[in-house]
């Protein structure tokens, strides 16, 4: 299996341990310590502390900013003592404008009012204001800013020009605030609207507090996006999984209505062709992007399936479904990918979904829902398994999800499913040679 720099790099501190334990400089050993003090300047060392995955605005539902500044809250992960912003325009067809950002810790534990001595300025080639190119993105400077672990970090943007949101995460189940001016050094502002989106803001990395830490990619859908959790509460198990990992970033690449095989392709004239573009591009073609060029990436978990199962495939009628091989076929092209970049892959088995309000259970495709999760299963194709099926199913009736892990609608579950969800992924694979 090819060697990521991150994975070479921890290689080799492995083989310079044993050359020191051999020859008995023990000064040395100290080096290699897990506990060791952050790597110093120049090094590459960053780790994903926190990310959401861009997509398109539809024309019917996409915000304007002009001359204000949108303020909003993320949970970290990992800590590190310097941070990095990733800000997206990736969704763009004309350059984004922004006038300043500024990050600092919140102050408390709900809101957007911000701690005034964590209080940044983000700068980008040394600029305090900067424009992102139509269909790219943009990495900030580092800041010094030291971050503890699972903190609330507050990004604030500046939109001088009248501007379209064209690149945003529609459902961030987190309150964050628009507010008139340019106020992203302020403590507090006064809020003239409150919004459950991400705007402009994709990733956030540290550069870690051991060389050893890295990062695991939740790629899924609704049920890893959150979905159905209570709002500001960070429920989510990507969330709940991240209270768990000590030097493991855990990064969110889920999106609601997302489907492993397809981009979304309503059909015309359905309720849901006004805000299709919000489901994302499909995972096989967004894994480069969402998955392999986050920062310090070691693993992966893949919850995904049960829209390709409920929704249209590409250009095909309501009436037409894919079939569980070629859904299995999605899979192998992720693990195929996973494994050329040196990444860890693990697949989660789909949840059931009987009786639910969607629409998105018949007998037919509970049959493929079952061939799927088998092939996760038995296969031994993945890296390991995280049967989150068995985790959350009823036991009385295991086409059913437990009543208490049971949002309401019978596909997603409640915050104390998330928790189950969590519980379920063994800690032991993000452990250093771990399975």
């Amino acid at each position: 299996m090819p060697h990521t720099p991150r994975a070479w790099r921890r290689h080799t501190a492995v083989l310079v341990s044993a050359l020191v334990l051999l020859s008995g400089w023990t000064a040395v050993t100290v080096a290699a310590d897990p506990a060791e003090p952050s790597a110093p300047d120049g090094t590459d060392d960053w780790v994903g502390t926190w990310a959401s995955v861009p997509t398109a605005a539809p024309a019917t539902a996409t915000p304007v900013l002009h001359d204000q500044t949108v303020r909003q809250v993320v949970r970290t992960s990992i800590g590190g003592d310097r941070l990095r912003l990733r800000l997206t325009n990736e969704f763009g067809e004309t350059p984004l404008r922004l006038g300043e950002v500024h990050v600092a810790l919140r102050s408390g534990s709900s809101g957007t009012d911000t701690d005034p001595s964590t209080d940044r300025t983000v700068t980008f080639g040394g600029r305090t204001s900067v424009t992102v190119p139509a269909g790219a993105p943009m990495i900030s400077d580092p800041v010094p800013l030291a971050l503890p672990p699972h903190s609330d970090l507050v990004v604030s943007i500046h939109v001088p020009d009248e501007t379209p949101v064209t690149t945003l995460h529609a459902s961030s189940h987190q309150e964050n605030v628009v507010a008139e001016g340019n106020v992203t050094g302020d403590k507090a502002v006064e809020a003239t609207e409150t919004l459950t989106q991400w705007h402009f803001l994709s990733g956030v990395s540290v550069r870690a507090r051991s060389r050893i830490a890295d990062a695991v990619v939740a790629l899924g859908d609704s049920i890893t996006d959150g979905s159905e959790t209570e709002v500001n509460a960070n429920h989510r198990w990507p969330d709940l999984l991240a209270g768990r990992l000590g030097h493991t970033g855990v990064l969110n690449s889920g999106i609601a209505g997302n489907r492993l095989l397809h981009d979304p392709n309503p059909p015309e004239g359905s309720d849901t062709e006004d805000y299709a573009a919000f489901f994302g591009q499909s995972a096989l073609r967004r894994f480069d992007r969402d998955v392999l060029s986050q920062p310090g990436a070691g693993h992966v978990i893949v919850l995904l399936g049960v829209n390709d199962l409920g929704h249209p495939g590409t250009a095909a009628p309501v009436s037409e479904t894919v079939t569980a091989e070629e859904i299995i076929g999605g899979h192998r092209q992720l693990i195929a990918r996973a494994h050329a970049a040196g990444l860890r892959i693990y697949g989660g088995t789909i949840l059931p979904f009987g009786g639910d309000t969607l629409g998105f259970h018949s007998e037919e495709n509970e049959d493929k829902r079952q061939a799927v999760n088998e092939w996760i299963r038995t296969s031994g194709e993945y890296d390991a398994v995280i049967d989150f099926d068995e985790a959350l199913r009823d036991p009385e009736d295991p086409l059913r999800l437990r009543a208490d892990y049971d949002s309401g609608d019978g596909l997603h579950p409640n915050d104390a499913g998330m928790a189950a969800m969590a519980e379920a992924v063994p800690s032991r694979l993000f452990r250093p040679g771990g399975r």
